[in-house]
C-alpha cells in the first residue's frame, strides 16, 4: 500500500497548450443504475443530458497531468481511501460539488480531513481541480459520477465521518420532484455510509426545495435531526458565500440549512 501523502512538489502547475483528453470520461450510453428493493425512493433520472462546456488550454493541462491521481470515475470498485489519499484520517463526501467553489474553500480549515468531491459536469471537477493544484490543496480527491451511485456503489458502510450536499438542483415542477436527490431512500443510503455520530449537511436556497427536505426531516430513523446553528458539530459547518448563493440573496432567496447527525448503535 502507498501510504506517501501526494505533496504540491508532485501537482504540474505548468500550462502549455494541451490536447483534449479521454481521462475522467464517462462510458458512452445510459448509465446503470442500482436497483434499490427496500420500498423507499430514490431519484429518478432519465438519460444523462450535460451542459455545454469545454476546458481551457490550462484546466486540460492541470487535469491531463493530474486526473489520474486525484480522479476516478464512477464504478463497481470500492474506494480504500487510506490508499488514495496515503494517510488515514476523517472522511467526508460531498456530493454535487459544481465547480467545487466550497471544496476548495473549506478543505484547508479542515486540513486532518479526506475529502471526496462527486460531481457528473466535467468542467466543474475541471475548475475544482485546477483551483486545489493552485493553492496547493492536496486533501481533495474527485470522482466524477452520479452521487447516489458514488455511495452506493463506491464508498464503505459506515466509513464516512460526514457527508455534504450544497444547493442541488431543486426540480421546481412538481412532475420533476421525483428527481430530486434527496429521497427517503436517500437518506437511508447516506446513513448507511456514515460512522455513528457522524453528521449530514445539506442546504438549499429554494423555498419548495426547503419544505420538501423539512417533510424529510425525520423520515429516517437511524437520522436525528438537529437544530441550526449548531456550534458543537464534529464536522466544519460554516460555508463560503459563493457567487451562486450571493446571486439567490440578491433575490432576497432564504438559505437555509439542514444538519442530521447518525445516531450510535
Amino acid at each position: 500500500m502507498n501510504n506517501r501523502e501526494v505533496t504540491n512538489s508532485d501537482i504540474s502547475k505548468n500550462s502549455p497548450t494541451a490536447e483534449p483528453t479521454t481521462k475522467g470520461e464517462l462510458p458512452h450510453g445510459r448509465p446503470e443504475k442500482t436497483q434499490f428493493n427496500d420500498g423507499l425512493d430514490y431519484p429518478r433520472i432519465g438519460n444523462l443530458s450535460f451542459r455545454r462546456g469545454t476546458l481551457t488550454a490550462n484546466q486540460e493541462k492541470i487535469w491531463n497531468d493530474n486526473w489520474d491521481a486525484y480522479g476516478k470515475v464512477l464504478s463497481d470498485e470500492v474506494i480504500d481511501v487510506e490508499e488514495w489519499f496515503g494517510r488515514t484520517g476523517p472522511t467526508i463526501v460531498e456530493i454535487g460539488c459544481g465547480t467545487g467553489t466550497s471544496t476548495v474553500a473549506m478543505a484547508p480549515e479542515e486540513p486532518d480531513h479526506n475529502i471526496i468531491a462527486v460531481e457528473l459536469y466535467k468542467p466543474g471537477l475541471a475548475k475544482l481541480l485546477s483551483a486545489a493544484v493552485r493553492g496547493g490543496v492536496t486533501n481533495i480527491r474527485m470522482v466524477r459520477g452520479d452521487g447516489v451511485e458514488v455511495l452506493q456503489r463506491m464508498i464503505e458502510p459506515e466509513s464516512l465521518d460526514g457527508v455534504r450536499l450544497f444547493f442541488p438542483d431543486p426540480w421546481p415542477k412538481a412532475r420533476h420532484h421525483k428527481r430530486r436527490i434527496l429521497q427517503s431512500g436517500t437518506l437511508r443510503l447516506i446513513s448507511s455510509r456514515l460512522k455513528p455520530g457522524g453528521v449530514f449537511h445539506a442546504a438549499t436556497d429554494h423555498a419548495g426545495y426547503a419544505e420538501w427536505i423539512e417533510e424529510l426531516r425525520g423520515v429516517e430513523p437511524t437520522l436525528e435531526p438537529i437544530a441550526w446553528p449548531w456550534p458543537e458539530s464534529p464536522m466544519l459547518l460554516d460555508r463560503p458565500t459563493t457567487k451562486f448563493e450571493a446571486r439567490g440573496l440578491r433575490m432576497d432567496h432564504s438559505i437555509h440549512e439542514f444538519v442530521w447527525r447518525k445516531k450510535e448503535a
